[in-house]
């Protein structure tokens, strides 16, 4: 028996695919999740807490000083919304299957990281000014120097103290710095990471830090941007918040839309660092 599109509840539609993006995308590994299970609205305000900094002092004959913690709070506001919306005609609903509603649901997700992936590596100017390689004269791309620019820049993340409590670096790339890298003889690809994991997306491990690869990390003015950083740095939040149907009245046909929400804040811009790029001129 054929399921046509008529058998896709829209509930069913928003659950599957919260799911799909939360366990699908690599985004969600590169950055910290807050709470996005109470998005409801645009401008929604999620309330970030992180720990207050304990200090040691030496043990003395004196009493023992009890310090007051002060954790900081921080307003994450869902300032970022976007919307899907396709029409299906009836001619396609006597023809569909099951197979093309999870391809449909397929399509929204790849969209929906498409612009996830635009946003968050946007964040790149809040880096902090110290953890900045190239900000003011770009680096010249050159395979034979490009592995310890790599090299220096999981150093600024290890100097501002970024790399505690078990933090797993990474860095993205865009596929131009891919090629550079690659000819690169110092690199480590996946195959030669021994038993280490890495995380999924990744293409391998430099200087102790994954690389993940996007071409929605673009160049701007001939310049390209390299991005790392430790999950501490940046706080998303987002959600699907609804997927509805309508009769389309001025035709046979249904129309299915969705609304997603989301947000980010750079938490701790010294856990984030940067190299900026230039290829060679010819």
């Amino acid at each position: 028996m054929t399921e046509n599109y008529a058998a896709f509840i829209p509930e069913v539609w928003s659950q599957k695919l919260n799911g799909m993006l939360r366990k699908n995308c690599v985004m969600p590994q590169w950055v910290s999740g807050n709470d996005d299970g109470h998005i409801k609205n645009h401008a929604d305000t999620v309330n970030i807490i992180s720990p207050a900094s304990v200090a040691v002092a030496t043990v003395s004959s004196s009493a023992i000083t009890y310090n007051e913690l002060s954790p900081t709070e921080q307003d994450l506001v869902i300032d970022q919304k976007k919307f899907f919306a396709f029409k299906i005609n009836d001619i396609a609903q006597a023809q569909a299957n099951q197979s093309i509603m999870e391809a449909h649901l397929q399509n929204a997700k790849n969209a929906i990281e498409e612009v996830q992936d635009s946003y968050l590596l946007g964040l790149h100017t809040n880096v902090a000014a110290a953890n900045i390689i190239g900000g003011t004269t770009p680096v010249s791309l050159d395979k034979s120097t490009i592995y310890s620019n790599f090299v220096n820049l999981a150093l600024k993340l290890k100097n501002s103290n970024a790399l505690t409590d078990n933090q797993k670096p990474w860095v993205v790339i865009n596929p131009t710095i891919e090629s550079y890298l690659l000819q690169s003889t110092e690199f480590i690809s996946a195959y030669n990471v021994a038993d280490e994991t890495l995380r999924e997306g990744a293409i391998g491990r430099i200087a102790g830090m994954d690389v993940l690869v996007s071409t929605n990390l673009t160049a701007v003015d001939d310049k390209y941007y390299v991005m790392a950083g430790t999950n501490e740095a940046i706080t998303f939040a987002s959600q699907l918040t609804k997927i509805e149907t309508l009769r389309d009245k001025d035709s046979f046909a249904d129309l299915v839309r969705g609304l997603y929400l989301y947000g980010a804040k750079t938490i701790k811009p010294t856990a984030l660092a940067k190299i900026v790029f230039a290829e060679p001129e010819a």
